[in-house]
């Protein structure tokens, strides 16, 4: 089983316990005014549209958007990216928030929903920050929370204080749907309820059940407006092109998404992103060579969706073992990194491959790192 924190020690409470933590946290916690709380949540809010145009900047990316191009992608440039990041800034505030008032996941959820609404329409249909909305949003929510109870912002607190709150609702939410909850999910969508765009309530509903639900966290996976099905006239249903697409990925290649990673507590954040990036400050690296490292150990270690859906095992396996090779290699440590990496993003430009959802993680790893800001006086 993985661990569910760096510290070995730390095991996730049970029932009892985390019961008993609520109660003395509720006790404990500093009580914080509404000016107090606006003022932090717009400072959390900030620190995550930051982070998104951190890893929206960051360039060679293997087949990711940058404002040098457009990677693998002919539907999306930075333009696209920047228009999607204004949209959702009102959306972490609100999260945020959220986690400050103690909101229960089904709050944060219907958050969600409303904040794909938003990025599709500025996006006119693209998804840009799918993964994001789920994976910074989860975070926003936990530092909300754990500035109401008092917690440090460190890696390992955030972590305790997302588990200690909605970890059992997120491991409720991540139990297998059955066989018809999937169909239903996946086949119908009111077409009177659409937008020009295909982002009606009803057609946002089952897209962020791809993050929210399903889990296929991946940019640029299955944007597709809702397309008609059957008689209008006569009430024909619209299929989600993105939730079905995101549901064959997940059963054909068995590939695990966000609601996993939420019920685990973001393991790939914590485990796998974070120890990169802190390693590659240690020994010295500067901030776009930490992040490169950081990119490069996700790639080699997360199933990412965005390349399965793309191209399949074999798609997955070309990033792997490139992402392996830049690792093996030293990664920035080594003299020509930079080199090994625009190498990198040509091939996967040739492929077409683009690993999105390791860059909605890398993203989430970078707003970590600066939230430890916010415990600074």
């Amino acid at each position: 089983m993985r661990r569910m924190m760096q510290d070995e020690s730390w095991q996730a409470p049970g029932r009892e316990s985390a019961s008993g933590a609520k109660s003395v946290a509720r006790a404990l916690a500093p009580r914080l005014n509404q000016a107090a709380k606006l003022v932090f949540a717009g400072e959390v809010a900030r620190l995550a549209v930051r982070s998104l145009h951190a890893e929206l900047c960051l360039y060679p990316k293997p087949g990711l958007v940058s404002p040098v191009d457009t990677g693998s992608h002919d539907d999306m440039d930075a333009g696209t990216f920047m228009r999607s990041m204004f949209a959702l800034r009102h959306y972490f505030k609100k999260i945020c928030l959220a986690g400050l008032n103690d909101a229960p996941f089904a709050q944060l959820k219907q958050l969600g929903i409303a904040a794909e609404t938003a990025m599709l329409r500025a996006t006119r249909g693209i998804n840009t920050h799918r993964g994001a909305i789920f994976s910074l949003g989860l975070l926003c929510a936990t530092a909300g929370r754990a500035r109401a109870q008092g917690t440090p912002m460190t890696p390992a607190a955030l972590r305790a204080a997302l588990l200690i709150r909605w970890g059992e609702e997120l491991a409720h939410h991540a139990a297998p749907a059955t066989s018809a909850e999937a169909t239903r999910a996946a086949s119908a969508v009111p077409l009177a309820q659409t937008t020009a765009v295909g982002v009606g309530p009803a057609a946002t509903e089952a897209g962020i059940a791809t993050a929210f639900a399903w889990g296929i966290a991946a940019r640029g996976v299955d944007a597709q407006p809702a397309r008609a099905e059957g008689n209008v006239a006569g009430g024909g249903l619209a299929r989600s092109a993105s939730l079905s697409n995101g549901l064959r990925v997940a059963a054909r290649y068995a590939v695990s998404g966000a609601r996993e990673e939420g019920a685990l507590g973001l393991p790939s954040v914590f485990e796998i992103g974070m120890p990169a990036l802190l390693a590659s400050r240690r020994r010295g690296a500067g901030i776009v060579e930490q992040r490169i490292d950081t990119l490069y150990a996700l790639m080699a270690h997360i199933s990412d969706s965005n390349v399965y859906h793309r191209a399949g095992p074999q798609g997955a396996q070309i990033v792997r073992e490139h992402a392996t090779h830049f690792l093996a290699q030293g990664g920035t440590a080594h003299a020509n990194w930079h080199a090994t990496a625009l190498a990198g993003h040509h091939t996967f430009m040739r492929h077409r491959l683009s690993p999105g959802g390791a860059a909605d993680l890398l993203a989430a790893c970078c707003f970590v790192q600066s939230l430890a800001t916010l415990d600074q006086p």
